[in-house]
């Protein structure tokens, strides 16, 4: 299904039935890599999978920012009327969920691999995306180039009950993971051991047993 919200199409797809589960993606990726996650989740949540704008089945866009996807989301939520909604977002996805999250929709949060700033990335990565950039000039590149940049003044405002997650071998630096667990009220932390960036969300039912333990359907 295609929504026309916010000046752009967002494509995306709802699995299951019950309370609201919003599952995001990350940076050059698409609502599949849930594929696995929601045949567990959709029992309980009718789960809506989007597509971000710029990437998958969603609108195009020559310039990418993390507000506009978070507004993407909330712009979604109103369209589909979500209420009591939870939210997942991995990587880009967990950062937009930081900022959509003062939505009075969402009232439980899981972030898994966000970051504040560029720095937040490792020095190799983020090497390894400047030199991609410099090589490309991929437009997925240049947004984690030049953003995030989320204030501790607005995680403090987040009132959704929350939880952080990373792997222990993230390529999020594990000093700003905690950081983003201290600032928000009432967070939980959640460091992996053995996991990288993505390995138990993309395409895992890791990820599904994480959300469900945390939202109490365990």
């Amino acid at each position: 299904m295609t929504a026309h919200i916010n000046g752009t199409d967002i494509y995306y797809e709802i699995h299951g039935e019950g309370r609201p589960l919003i599952l995001l993606h990350g940076n050059g990726e698409d609502h599949s890599i849930f594929d696995e996650a929601v045949d567990i989740l959709s029992a309980n949540f009718a789960c809506c999978t989007p597509d971000s704008r710029g990437h998958g089945s969603s609108a195009a866009a020559d310039r990418l920012s993390y507000t506009d996807m978070a507004e993407d989301m909330t712009a979604l939520m109103e369209h589909l009327d979500m209420r009591d909604a939870v939210f997942c977002g991995f990587s880009d996805g967990g950062i937009v969920g930081l900022l959509a999250a003062q939505s009075e929709r969402i009232s439980e949060l899981v972030v898994c691999g966000a970051n504040l700033d560029p720095s937040g990335v490792k020095l190799h990565w983020r090497r390894v995306f400047e030199r991609e950039w410099r090589q490309t000039r991929n437009e997925l590149t240049g947004l984690m180039r030049r953003e995030p940049h989320i204030s501790y003044g607005r995680l403090h405002r987040i009132k959704a009950r929350t939880l952080v997650a990373a792997g222990s071998r993230d390529l999020i630096r594990e000093e700003q993971t905690r950081r983003i667990a201290r600032m928000i009220p009432g967070a939980k932390l959640k460091i992996l051991a053995g996991e990288t960036h993505g390995s138990y969300v993309v395409h895992s039912r890791r990820i599904a047993d994480i959300i469900m333990e945390f939202t109490g359907r365990s």
